[in-house]
This record gives structure tokens, sequence and C-alpha cells, in this order.
């Protein structure tokens, strides 16, 4: 029995000798997949995840290329049946062929009924830019909805009725028709600046028109001679592509035209005044340079899709930039373009489900502007001082000698 003892002894020393952490047999660095297992033995996987940036990303990498891998389960059905899986494949193909149509001839019935409204577009440009006058007709049926409306808000109709103004025969159209309209819209109130309004002034319609060579549509900001810019009309171009898994026709591009600026006139751009001092000579020199600056007409820039591959902070930036970009061009056609009259007088912020008074600002809309952070290039011998510095300096040259022992 002893001796026995002895032996098992003997061979746990050995054993315990074994396994026993030495250079050889401990390696530099834990593996990803051992510390996890610990972290998991914890309960905080979370914590083990974040501390293993290469284990999340093989974790990542393997659960990624199972996105529509097959479970096995129809590979191990009977041969027959597996046939007959194959045909349903078959009809599904069909069944997309016609959706296909469905989509496309939706189009072509949306190009058509456009051609319906045109007369009214029309009708409605000459009114507003005072190119025509009411009918009789055209009077009496507007009178009719107004009364309708008193009806319906009494107080609120009374109190207009009763606003009059000496000079409304002088008046011609109806003034800042569009940028009242555009200015309803929370989305487009976000992205008007008070010095858009000015430009905005000049907006003598927005028109919808369909593409032939592809499907789509593209929007016409038409304007009057103004200080700000040559064009007569500023356009953006939406493309579609058709799915292939629904036959839906899907937002592909965009492309806009490049807004001609007057000198000086520039509202994508502001102007900074900075002043530079020589190193050796201490001699200060004004430098001007433009920066990008917040405004509308940045709807009208033609923004290039990231590669698909490219998952950069910035690639996402630009991206949310394009998906909202469309949803304003969107806007346009199914909502402003259509109901224009009725976002000029606000009626439109009802039906939307809209306040009226309600403060339009959402973050999603700084996704629609870029910050370029580009710094001007120094020049060989000059040297530009910091802002506080360059203030002190120009305060303490301005003011008169008596000021500086104060």
């Amino acid at each position: 029995m002893s001796e026995n003892k002895g032996v098992n002894i003997k061979t746990d020393d050995k054993a315990a000798a074994d396994t026993a952490p030495t250079p050889q047999n401990t390696p530099i660095f834990t593996a990803p997949m051992a510390a996890a297992a610990a972290a998991v033995e914890a309960g905080d996987i979370e914590a083990s995840l974040a501390g293993n940036p290469a284990l999340l990303s093989m974790l990542q990498g393997r659960l990624g290329s199972l996105i529509g891998a097959s479970s096995g389960y129809v590979e191990s059905l009977p041969k027959a049946v597996r046939e007959r899986v194959d045909v349903l494949k078959y009809l599904q193909q069909q069944h997309l062929e016609i959706d296909k149509k469905l989509h496309m001839e939706i189009y072509e019935l949306e190009k058509k009924y456009s051609q319906l409204y045109a007369p009214l577009y029309a009708r409605r440009t000459a009114l507003v830019q005072g190119d025509a006058e009411p009918t009789d007709e055209e009077r009496a049926e507007g009178a009719k909805i107004a009364e309708e409306e008193k009806d319906d808000d009494e107080e609120q109709a009374s109190g207009i009725e009763e606003e009059e103004d000496e000079d409304d025969e002088d008046v011609a159209g109806i003034p800042e028709f569009w940028l009242t309209a555009l200015k309803n819209n929370p989305d487009f109130a976000e992205l008007i600046t008070e010095r858009d309004e000015e430009a905005l002034k000049f907006l003598r319609d927005i028109r919808l028109a369909y593409l032939d060579e592809s499907p789509g549509f593209k929007l016409e900001f038409v304007f009057s001679e103004n200080p700000f810019f040559t064009n007569a009309v500023l356009t953006k171009t939406y493309v579609y592509d058709q799915d292939d898994v629904a036959g839906a026709l899907e937002f592909s591009h965009a492309q806009g035209s490049e807004v001609d600026w007057k000198p000086e006139q520039d509202l994508s751009v502001t102007v900074e005044t900075k002043k530079q001092r020589h190193k050796t000579t201490n001699r200060t020199r004004v430098v001007k340079k433009t920066v990008p600056a917040q405004t509308f007409f940045s709807f009208f820039t033609t923004v290039e899709e990231p590669e698909s591959e490219d998952e950069s902070e910035l690639a996402e930036e630009t991206r949310d930039r394009i998906s909202l970009d469309y949803e304003l061009a969107n806007d346009l056609k199914e909502k402003i373009v259509p109901n224009a009259i009725d976002w000029f007088t606000g009626k439109a912020l009802e039906y939307e489900g809209l306040d009226e008074d309600e403060d339009f600002e959402d973050e999603f809309m700084d996704n629609y502007y870029e910050d370029d952070d580009d710094e001007e290039d120094s020049d060989d011998d000059e040297d530009e001082d910091s802002g506080d510095e360059l203030s002190k300096s120009a305060k303490d040259a301005a003011e008169p000698p008596q000021c500086k022992n104060q």
C-alpha cells in the first residue's frame, strides 16, 4: 500500500513539472480566444470583445460569411423534392419579370399624368408671376373655397379679411411665393439661410420633368435676372435603377448643375480676413481667405457615392448626405411642386401632421453640409500667428499711446 502511494506522488510531481509555466511553453501574448474564453467565464462578453479588436474582427468576418449561406436543409431533401424547389425558383423569376413591368408601367403612368398637370402648373406660374390675372370664373371658384375655409375657422378667416392694403392694386402676382412655400417645409427651412432668402426672392418657378432616356426625374428651378448668379435655370437630375429582387425603381445617383456666381456674390463661401506678420521684419499684412458656408444652393452640388467597401467615417457621412438629398428631392417631387399653394399658406403643415410654430431644427440636417477644414498653405517667408495674439497686436497698434499706459 505504501509503495503504491509513493509511485503516485512521483507521477503527480512529474505532471506538475511538465505543465509548469516556462519560457518555452508560455506565449508572449495571450491568444484572443483564450482571453475571450476567460472573459466569458467571468460573464463579461462585451468587455472581452471591446478589449480584443482582433477577435471582434474575426467574429464579424465569420458571421458575415454566413449571410446567405445554405443551412444544408434543401440539399438534404430527396431529389424529386429538390427538382420541385428548382421549378418554384423558375416561377419566382417569372414573377420578378412581371414586377419589373408593373413598376415601369407605374413610372410611365406618372409621366403621362405629368402632362395632364402641365397646363395647371403653367397657369399657376402665370398668376404667381403676375403675367396674367384670374378670370371671373376662377375668382368665383376661389371665393367658394375661401368661404368654405372661413366656415371651418371663422375667427382666423375674419381676422385676415379685415386686413386691407390700399396699394394692393399695385402688387403684381404673389410676391415671394416659392420662397415662402419652401420655408414652410421643415427640411428646406433648415437649409435656407438669411443670405439665401435674398436670392430665392428671384425664384419664379419649380418644375418637375420625367426623364425619357432612363427612369428618373429632373427638378428645374427657374430664376429671373438677379445680382447673385447668371443661371436662368438650376437643375438637379435623379436617376433610378431597377431592383433585381422586387423590380422596384430605386434611387441610383444624382447630377446637379453648377451655379455660375457673379463676382463677390457666391453664397456658398464666406470671406475671412486674417493678419500675417513677417518673422524678421515684423511687418503685417491682411490676408483674405474663402471658407465654405452653409447655403440652400448646396442642394445643386453633385455628391459622388463612396466605394462600397469604404467604411470610413467620411464615407458614412457622405452616404447620409446623399440619402438626405434624395429625401429633399422626393419632397419637392411628391409634395411641394404638386401642392405649392398649401405650402405657401401653411395648410400643408396640417395634413402633414406638423405644427406651424414648431422649431424645425433637426440634427440630421447637419449631415447635409460639408465641413472643409483644409488650412491655407503658408508662405515661405511669413508665418501666421495665433488669432488671439494678432487681435491683441492689432488692437495695441490702433490705440493711442496714452491708452496703453492706462
